[in-house]
This record gives C-alpha cells, structure tokens and sequence, in this order.
C-alpha cells in the first residue's frame, strides 16, 4: 500500500519541515509563497515533491496537492503536525482491517484549547458528528475521492474569502457522495504547540467570525440554517458572546445564511 502526506504550508523551508514533521512516506508539500516552481528530494529514502505556488487560500492548497497524489492513501497534513514514526504502519493496517472504509479519521493530538474530538471507539461517521474532525485528521484511498470527484472549497478556510469550514464542507460532500467514513481509535500523531503564533484566520468572536459562520451553515445545512445557528449559539454563548450580545451574534448569522 503506497501512502502519500499532502502537506498544506506556507512559507516554508520545505527540507526542514520534512525533518520536523517526522516523515518517512512519499509526500506531496505545497508551499504558499512569492514564486513557482517544482523540487525533488530525498529524505530517509522517500521521495518528497515540494511545489513553491504565488497563491493563496488553504482549500486551493490542498486540492494543488491532492491532483498530484499517485499513491494508494493519501493523508491530509498541516505543517504543525509531528507524526509518530509507525505512522505508515499504522494507517496502512487499518485500511487493511476495513476494505469498505473510504475516508478513516484518526486521532492526532491537538494542543490545549483546540481539541474538538477523540476517537475512544471504532464508528461511523456520519450527518450527527462529521462536524467535529480537522483535516489533519484524515487519511482517504486516493481512488474514492477521484470517482466521487469531491475537493476542497476555494471559498472556506484560511486566506479564503470565508474564515474557516473547508474541512467540514469537504466531510460534507464526501458524505453526500456516498463515501463511508469512519473513525478509529489509533493515534498516528500531534500537534505543535502554537504559543506565540498568531492564527492565519481567527481574529477573535468578531462580526466577521459569525458572518462567515451564517455562511458556512447555509452550505452546510440548507433550510435548517437559522435553527441550527440559533442552537449553535446556545451551546457556547458563554465562550462567544461576550463582547457581542447573543441576538446581535444571531442577527450575523442570519445575515451570513440570507446573503449566502
């Protein structure tokens, strides 16, 4: 089984962070930056291809790697990940373990205040719980994603138009596809620690954070929008609206769903 990381970064010295992100597969690196061109190198015996793009917007940069990819399973990374070194291994056997599965979400540890899930069990994934995984946590059989012909969204995600979503509407559309997704209980890797590093979308529980968001619920879930923004609201007005009242977060919302 040839498995491949796609490595979504900007402004990167790409052979260093192939050191720090302890791989030992093939990979795909697209680094954001202020020129173009194309370099292979070798690193613990594998080859590494590394595309330098003048663009911008993280959907673009994972779908620059995905149409690239020539492997068996591709796993979707961010340039703060550090994997395990039986990584490999690990993916590789459960991929064996479920030839049904399509997309399996494993667990790779976030740094404090960002974890949003945890895979104590085998499951399917599915409408009620997409929500929750990032991409860092996904690893796809190459075949299933060209034949459902599903990519990331160009609108959503850092240096996008839109704030964030790109993962969960990419989730979404592999659902409506008919992929099977499951999560499985396996840690493949972590994060690292950010202390310092100013995010390149969150901007704090600002007007912006909840128009995007209006935006994002009315591709996710249609007619249900409004209801769902409400409850969506509820669930964590203790963390968002404090410096926005609760009705002005919804009237943004709202506003994000109708112009959408």
């Amino acid at each position: 089984m040839k498995i491949q990381v796609l490595v979504a970064t900007v402004e990167a010295n790409v052979i260093m962070l192939a050191e720090h992100m302890n791989l030992s597969t093939e990979a795909v690196i697209c680094n954001q930056c202020h020129e173009y061109g194309c370099q292979e190198f070798e690193h613990r015996g594998k080859k590494i291809t590394a595309f330098a793009l003048n663009e911008r917007g993280v959907g673009l940069n994972r779908n620059n790697a995905l149409m690239r990819a020539d492997c068996d399973v591709c796993v979707f990374a961010d340039e703060d990940i550090v994997y395990d070194d039986d990584y490999a291994e690990k993916v590789a056997q459960e991929f064996e373990r479920d030839p049904k599965a399509d997309i399996l979400m494993f667990n790779v540890e976030a740094t404090a205040g960002r974890r949003t899930y945890e895979n104590a069990r085998h499951r399917r994934v599915r409408w009620y719980n997409y929500g929750r995984y990032p991409t860092y946590s996904m690893c796809a059989r190459t075949e299933s994603l060209r034949k459902a012909n599903v990519w990331f969204s160009m609108l959503f995600g850092g240096g996008a138009k839109y704030s964030s979503g790109e993962d969960t509407l990419f989730l979404h559309d592999c659902l409506q596809k008919g992929l099977v997704i499951k999560a499985v209980p396996v840690s493949i890797g972590h994060e690292k620690s950010r202390e310092g590093e100013e995010s390149t979308w969150f901007k704090g529980y600002n007007e912006k954070y909840f128009y995007d968001r209006g935006v994002l619920y009315r591709y996710l879930y249609g007619i249900w929008a409004r209801p769902l923004a409400l409850r969506f609201l509820l669930a964590h007005r203790k963390l968002m609206c404090r410096e926005l009242t609760l009705w002005k977060c919804y009237a943004l919302m709202k506003k994000g769903i109708r112009e959408a």
